[in-house]
């Protein structure tokens, strides 16, 4: 076989054969195919898309790409979670122990931030002496220990994927659903996880800006879990505005930890909850309610075993950032809209995210907000305080914060419901 016919095929609109796909993503793995050839399939596949068997095959074959863990040594079922991620997502950090207290094993592969989105390794990491780096061993040793771990993939899981996300981010490719897909669903699978609740975002601050787009991905994912015997349902949700009221690491860690508390944002509890929810519901867990878990101390008991147990201290103090900027609101009203994306944007700028892999975050930079889209705001009463650890910042956050609120007599009515569908096998 060869690159050229596969990439013929697909370029002509043509379904790839099995062996066609095992064939290309080894052979590119292995280097045998070339960035240009693969790029060129890649961009063939955007423009003309995949069959459900297909997606299903270039999942699989990614998956065959590295090696794949295996829980079925415990004795309790598995349930896992994934966000695509959005502006004050810290979800995963309440709800990881909440599961874990509610009686089944959270085993969470996470990733870091890249642009306005924030990722949840560089969350945790804001916690003096927590580790995202463990052995397969170590994270047995956690789940056990604690009920859940969070961590960083191994290089082992999935290599295919790597590659092929690093050459789509700089060849135009990165808008198919088949790839993002298989891109996300290749790692959840191989990470071996029973049961799979996916956190569709949808809005400005997410990468799907439309239901329509999302529902599309939602149903191509919870279809690539069916098929590959992983129970999985997607739930689409609001990122038209952030979540919750912290947006940057060590500000929305401290967040998390007031909803462990049985405090916090009410939207960020009631997300938090539901999908807890689901995942015990998919992984046939009929324990204790998320609720009671969060009011009775038993998630955040959860939480602490989890952190020790990545050589974290739950009891430090969470790093601040020295410089500190308040924006006010020009008139009195209702705060009618608050943009996810000009607010991530700004979050990013002030040193929360990063530009480029490779590059640092300041733990402790971000956004607090004071007001949500339908709260009444009075002139010169606070709407946010961006934190940075250098003043110099704030000019190119409050740019992107221009037009990215808006004051009026009541709240934007096009603004999404928290959760606007839920789709299933």
């Amino acid at each position: 076989m060869d690159a050229i016919e596969v990439i013929v095929t697909k370029r002509d609109g043509r379904a790839l054969s099995a062996e066609q796909i095992a064939w290309v993503v080894d052979a590119y793995t292995r280097g045998e195919v070339a960035d240009e050839q693969m790029s060129s399939l890649a961009m063939a596949i955007l423009l003309n898309g995949m069959e459900r068997e297909e997606i299903g095959r270039w999942t699989e074959a990614m998956i065959r790409s590295g090696s794949c863990m295996d829980w079925s040594g415990l004795d309790r079922p598995t349930t896992d979670k994934h966000s695509t991620g959005g502006v004050g997502d810290k979800i995963t950090l309440p709800l990881a122990p909440l599961v874990a207290a509610c009686g089944a094993y959270v085993p969470q592969l996470s990733g870091r931030g890249l642009g306005h989105t924030g990722g949840t390794l560089d969350k945790l990491e804001s916690i003096r002496g927590w580790r995202a780096s463990l052995s397969n061993d170590e994270m047995l040793g956690v789940l056990r220990s604690a009920g859940a771990v969070v961590c960083a993939a191994g290089d082992g899981l999935a290599p295919a994927d790597k590659k092929l996300y690093a050459l789509r981010d700089v060849t135009g490719t990165v808008e198919s659903i088949p790839l993002i897909a298989s891109s996300i669903m290749s790692k959840k699978i191989a990470e071996g996880t029973g049961a799979l609740v996916l956190d569709v975002k949808v809005g400005s601050g997410a990468f799907m800006k439309s239901v329509q787009t999302a529902r599309e991905l939602a149903r191509t994912m919870v279809d690539l879990g069916t098929d590959h015997g992983v129970a999985t349902i997607a739930l689409l949700t609001a990122m038209d505005r952030p979540l919750g009221l912290a947006v940057g690491n060590a500000l929305e860690v401290a967040e998390s930890v007031e909803v462990l508390a049985g405090g916090g944002p009410s939207d960020v509890v009631e997300l938090t909850v539901r999908l807890a929810r689901e995942m015990l519901a998919a992984a046939g867990v009929s324990g204790k309610d998320p609720e009671t878990a969060l009011k009775d101390g038993s998630a955040m008991d959860s939480w602490r075993r989890m952190i020790t147990a990545q050589g974290g201290d739950p009891d430090a103090a969470l790093p601040k950032a020295p410089e500190t900027h308040e924006v006010t609101a020009p008139a009195s009203g209702v705060l009618a809209r608050l943009d996810a994306y000009g607010v991530g944007l700004a979050a990013w700028r002030l040193g929360a995210g990063r530009a480029r892999k490779e590059d640092a975050v300041s733990f402790g930079a971000g956004i607090t907000l004071h007001a949500k889209p339908g709260d009444t705001v009075r002139e010169g009463q606070p709407l946010m305080t961006l934190h940075a650890d250098d003043p110099s910042r704030f000019d190119r956050a409050l740019a992107a914060l221009a037009g990215a609120y808006e004051l009026g007599e009541t709240a934007d009515p096009s603004l999404l419901p928290l959760v606007i569908d839920r789709i299933t096998a």
